[in-house]
């Protein structure tokens, strides 16, 4: 089967109310082929299957209450991001690229806050962005933001009436991005982007709390919250305070840059020189990988520390639903079966995995 090595995200454009949707096209550096033959770097390759956009149930919709919005308006929005997040500004204003993930540092270069930006349309009142975060540190980001604002040309202002939304397919084809189903009320849509992070997340909506995504999508059903954050955990991919405690956790560590969240172009910010420094030097021992525990673990303290079965000092456990979560791992220890202890004093075992979204180069040792 088809593997994506790595892309870069590119959007085709059409409107809606908030937001100008966009297709994932991709700019693929690598495509390995069912006979093992890497296709030269540019190469598109076509995949083709039955089109199910309009299909009842082909779509899983899930409420995202952990997540919020705010909405940042004014002729500066841009350079005021741009000196506190990781991504690049500029790539909002390429044609047709309306969403994009990053997280704001704090001084020392840790994760403060792991976020995702939206253009807002032209025509609402000149620059502007939805920022998407944590609900629970809603008030923490508003602050963060105040402070770095000074006299800059910015409004910021939550936004409570709105709901975000996580739309996947029931049917997952690892390395092939599904169709955007098509919305029979476009502009009650704010945001309809494919999630900026990786295809494996499908596409993000943000609407009115008044409205349901199923009454404008006929081929979608309501899902349960908690199975969205198991995919997440089966796939690696971290989302929130728990999977990166503010201050804590570093981007790099936390594949950032595997999430298409940072920009090494662009020029200072906050976190920038520790952030860079760790990049320039092409290692990075510990990284946040998926992990299935041998049972699931209630009340777990925060940050267990893994061990070898010799034990060697391997990571620590950051946050999971059930038996998947997400755990900081050395990368020499990846491979192996690695153990903590629980509140109660169980032993429990866990194993790694690679993600198939991330690069196919990665090292474990």
């Amino acid at each position: 089967m088809g593997v994506l090595c790595f892309a870069r995200r590119a959007f085709t454009s059409g409107s809606c109310l908030g937001v100008y949707a966009g297709k994932y096209t991709g700019r693929f550096l690598c495509v390995t082929f069912f006979s093992g033959v890497s296709a030269p770097v540019g190469t598109r390759v076509k995949k083709y299957s039955q089109d199910t956009r309009n299909v009842p149930g082909q779509f899983v919709c899930y409420h995202l209450p952990h997540r919020t919005m705010l909405k940042i308006q004014g002729q500066d929005t841009s350079p005021f991001l741009q000196g506190i997040i990781t991504n690049d500004m500029e790539l909002l204003e390429e044609p047709g690229l309306r969403a994009m993930y990053s997280h704001m540092l704090n001084v020392q270069g840790r994760t403060l806050y792991d976020i995702m930006l939206y253009s807002l349309k032209e025509a609402d009142a000149g620059h502007g962005v939805f920022l998407e975060c944590d609900s629970t540190i809603k008030d923490s980001i508003l602050r963060h933001l105040k402070v770095y604002k000074l006299r800059r040309k910015v409004n910021i202002n939550p936004c409570p009436e709105l709901s975000v939304w996580a739309v996947l397919p029931q049917q997952k084809n690892p390395g092939q991005q599904a169709s955007k189903p098509e919305l029979s009320s476009p502009g009650k849509a704010l945001v309809w982007e494919d999630d900026p992070r990786t295809q494996e997340m499908g596409f993000r909506l943000v609407l009115d709390s008044q409205i349901n995504p199923w009454d404008i999508i006929a081929s979608c059903q309501k899902g349960d919250t908690e199975e969205y954050h198991r995919h997440r955990y089966a796939i690696g991919l971290p989302e929130g305070v728990k999977d990166l405690p503010p201050g804590v956790a570093l981007p790099l560590e936390s594949n950032l840059v595997y999430m298409q969240g940072i920009s090494f172009s662009k020029g200072c910010y906050i976190g920038q020189e520790l952030t860079a420094r760790t990049h320039h030097t092409g290692v990075v021992r510990k990284r946040l990988m998926p992990v299935r525990l041998s049972s699931p673990v209630q009340d777990l303290e925060e940050g267990a520390a893994l061990q070898t079965q010799s034990g060697k000092p391997a990571g620590k456990h950051r946050a999971g639903v059930g038996e998947l979560g997400l755990s900081l791992i050395r990368m020499a220890h990846a491979k192996e079966v690695l153990t903590f202890k629980s509140s109660d004093d169980t032993t429990v075992t866990l194993e790694a995995s690679l993600p198939d979204w991330w690069p196919k180069d990665v090292k474990t040792n």
